[in-house]
């Protein structure tokens, strides 16, 4: 084990490597700067100094005021923003009289993480507004502070997940954690691409027949992707058909997405065949790269709450766009803008990751 220096460096830095990437995922605790929308709708004083406080919550990160209902709902389902508030007309008035006023909260519920987050900043921020308005009700009415402190709530909230009403894991797990098994393992067998020709005279016998290197490994890289899209087809039909998971796309628009990822990957495992010294070094560093991928990718814990070194690591990675762009697809129904860029940078990750492998190809062999 000892003389074998790639399995040496693995068994030295592999879990202390794992230990870096995740202490710096989740040392946050609590998720920050979700992005969130304000429609006001009154424009008075009261809404300004709502606004003014949700933009002070510690949690939320105001990005954007659409002018309507509408709009906000678009912007969610594009993934533009998490939570939408919507301050509704007369609420200055409702409040100032102490009349009984709703704010409505509309959470992206594909993410559960976020909802839950989202939630509890938004109704710390109304529980105070509340308290405030009560407060000076009652000091007008001639009662004592410490008697106006226990105010009643005249501000209340009403919550409506979207994508995912009920909340429920089991949608917003299982499939996803199914796909990084199998991207896991599509990883795997790309790693053998380049380097299973080479070190049993491969070389040799291709050119003897006058076997192209190019037409070689096109073929054999059309093939892994057909059987990476074999693959996960009876996936997809379990758990759309039989399952009833939810599926807002139509599940060609699916399939098209998960075959640009699947090159992107495959692309990976290629490049990491091309350089690797031999099949067992190339499945190593497949491993290295495929294994924490899911849990970088921000579809469990988002990639706002991840320092600043990690969110650009991971954005380096073809599963932080899968992934993310799966669940705009799954749960939602995203304009084409909303994706394209998933499967832009998707591709533009294949066709660099094949270039540099051609390199190293041409050179080695």
């Amino acid at each position: 084990m000892w003389r074998d220096k790639g399995l040496r460096y693995i068994l030295l830095l592999g879990t202390l490597l794992g230990l870096l990437l995740f202490v710096g995922t989740y040392n946050a605790q609590v998720i920050k700067d979700i992005p969130t929308a304000v429609v006001d709708l009154d424009h008075s004083a009261a809404s300004r100094d709502l606004i003014d406080k949700l933009t002070a919550a510690e949690y939320l990160n105001i990005t954007t005021y659409p002018d309507s209902y509408q709009q906000a709902q678009q912007l969610i389902a594009q993934g533009r923003a998490m939570v939408a508030v919507v301050i509704p007309e007369n609420f200055g008035r409702d409040v100032s009289l102490g009349r009984q006023t709703t704010i409505y909260t509309a959470i992206d519920g594909s993410n559960i993480v976020y909802a839950t987050n989202a939630n509890t900043a938004i109704l710390t921020v109304t529980r105070t507004v509340s308290a405030q308005a009560g407060v000076k009700r009652l000091l007008t009415s001639g009662i004592a502070h410490s008697q106006a402190e226990e105010a009643y709530l005249g501000v209340s909230q009403v919550e409506e997940p979207w994508f995912n009403p009920t909340q429920n894991y089991a949608y917003f797990l299982v499939l996803a954690l199914t796909l990084n098994i199998w991207q896991q393992c599509c990883t795997l067998l790309a790693t053998t691409n380049v380097i299973g020709e080479t070190g049993n005279r491969s070389w040799y016998q291709f050119k003897s027949i006058g076997f192209s290197k190019a037409k070689l490994f096109i073929s054999k890289s059309i093939v892994h992707i057909i059987t990476f899209m074999l693959l996960v087809m009876p996936v997809y039909l379990l758990c759309f058909t039989v399952l009833k998971m939810p599926l807002d796309q139509h599940l060609g628009t699916l399939l098209l997405f998960t075959l640009v990822f699947a090159i992107s990957i495959h692309s990976i495992g290629t490049l990491v065949s091309s350089f690797a010294r031999n099949a067992v070094d190339a499945t190593r560093f497949g491993m290295i790269i495929a294994l924490p991928s899911f849990v970088l990718s921000g579809y469990t814990w988002p990639l706002e709450a991840m320092p600043h070194w990690i969110q650009w690591l991971a954005k380096l990675l073809p599963q932080t766009w899968f992934f993310q762009g799966f669940n705009l697809l799954a749960f939602k129904d995203p304009s084409w803008p909303s994706v394209a860029q998933h499967f832009a940078v998707l591709l533009l990750i294949a066709v660099i990751c094949y270039s540099v492998a051609t390199i190293f190809v041409w050179r080695r062999s």
